[in-house]
């Protein structure tokens, strides 16, 4: 069985050390809570060594990272700054794409930079609401799929996630429906088995984009989804909690 992964991207919130610690230390505890889930949680990256100083009970993920060691990158953060400090790295994020120019290609150069580095890459895919109308769902999921994979000699021992994120339904309210996420999970599958067929089942693959405490069993009980990349209800405390019990009971199911 493929043990479920709901990880936290706090975006740019909380402002202060303070309140990052607080709400980490939250998450601390449904984490303890539900022992049969990997739970993560990503900072901005200024808070991400004092939360994970205080939280040991949670894996700790940053939200994006450069795909070289060292360099004249004003503003950027390293693989070589974030080992020891954080597990997983969101990479591909469809806000790094929209606001930052992100493209495939150098998605595909972070995913490789992260697994050499000994980091869990959390790869981001997924449509706009334009391409989603287009009914280019697929063909838009495969290139970003084998874009983000392309670096990679092998899926099996990498730490890889796939989070499918539907552009359309981030921080919308608009989420897909289970079925709707599922399809498109097991075309996520299907890829994988393709790339690497003794590793793809054991790749979780994520729902992400208005996933809520209300809707989250909808999408855990989905064959090819094996937990959440969850956004603003990440910075909420009870919600949050909720949201990582639903993975917990699915997968005692």
């Amino acid at each position: 069985m493929r043990r479920p992964v709901v990880a936290g991207n706090w975006k740019m919130n909380p402002p202060t050390a303070d309140e990052a610690i607080a709400l980490a230390e939250s998450a601390e505890v449904a984490a303890a809570e539900s022992p049969l889930v990997t739970t993560v949680i990503c900072p901005p990256m200024i808070w991400l060594r004092d939360v994970a100083r205080a939280v040991p009970g949670v894996h700790i993920g940053a939200q994006t990272m450069h795909d070289e060691e060292r360099g004249a990158f004003t503003g950027e953060t390293s693989p070589l700054m974030l080992v020891g400090i954080a597990t997983f790295v969101i990479l591909g994020h469809s806000e790094r794409r929209q606001y930052d120019g992100e493209t495939d290609e150098r998605v595909g150069r972070k995913v490789a930079s992260a697994v050499a580095h000994g980091l869990y890459p959390i790869a981001a895919v997924g449509e706009r609401a334009e391409e989603r109308r287009a009914g280019q769902t697929e063909a838009v999921v495969e290139r970003q799929v084998r874009a983000a994979l392309a670096g990679l000699d092998r899926l099996g021992g990498t730490g890889l996630v796939i989070a499918y994120e539907p552009v359309w339904a981030i921080g919308t309210g608009d989420a897909a429906t289970g079925e709707d996420a599922q399809k498109v999970a097991a075309l996520i599958r299907g890829l994988l088995r393709e790339l690497d067929p003794s590793a793809a089942d054991e790749i979780p693959i994520q729902y992400g984009g208005s996933v809520t405490d209300a809707n989250a069993a909808e999408f855990f009980t989905q064959p090819d989804i094996d937990g959440a990349l969850v956004g603003g209800a990440s910075l909420k405390p009870d919600v949050f909690a909720a949201i990582v019990a639903a993975a917990s009971a699915a997968s005692n199911a």
